[in-house]
């Protein structure tokens, strides 16, 4: 399943927050859910296809760990503080794509899963970075590569390499600066990083 055919089957807009995801899903498993709509089959099969899309966009939506980073005596340095704005344009939608690229983005995307699930981090970024070398123009391939940036970045937060997490974290806002989830958690991120100061 496609990205975009989640959020429309959620009725929602691309970039949608976590509680967005939530709400639009709840509200529609409810009404599709097979013990309400017990003799209906294509009740059953929507319910299972919102199940899909909404599993779909939590993995992508919400950071891979919710740790608190490990207490840690405050340093006499000044707080790091950064502001986060979203630029104001939106970029324009990702082009028709042909048979053979919409297969590799597929099979790219499931391999993207797996490395962050496992937390292969720089794998998943060699992999997203080369397929958004092969789609320049695709913006779902550019959020994905915004997630792998911001989720190595967090776990780079988690051990302490402020500079390199500074650095991807970054990178995240750059790539996709239109995704309001991202920049919630990257805006986390560097209140972490805060903290660790």
């Amino acid at each position: 399943m496609e990205l975009a055919d989640c959020y429309q089957l959620l009725g929602l807009k691309s970039g949608a927050s976590v509680d967005e995801v939530k709400a639009a899903y709840r509200y529609l498993a409810r009404q599709y859910h097979p013990d309400f709509n017990p003799d209906d089959r294509q009740a059953r099969e929507k319910f299972i296809a919102l199940t899909e899309a909404y599993k779909l966009l939590i993995s992508l939506v919400q950071p891979a760990q919710n740790e608190e980073p490990s207490k840690q005596q405050v340093s006499s340095r000044q707080p790091l503080t950064i502001k986060v704005k979203p630029k104001e344009k939106p970029t324009p939608n990702s082009p028709l794509l042909s048979e053979s690229e919409k297969q590799l983005k597929r099979s790219s995307y499931l391999e993207l899963q797996q490395l962050l699930k496992y937390k292969r981090f720089p794998k998943a970024i060699a992999l997203i970075e080369g397929l958004a070398k092969r789609l320049p123009q695709d913006r779902e391939v550019r959020q994905w590569q915004a997630i792998a940036y911001q989720r190595w970045g967090s776990y780079l937060i988690t051990e302490k390499q402020l500079d390199k997490a500074r650095i991807y974290l970054k990178k995240a806002l750059k790539t996709d600066p239109h995704n309001k989830s991202l920049w919630t958690a990257v805006e986390r991120d560097f209140r972490r990083m805060e903290k660790i100061y």
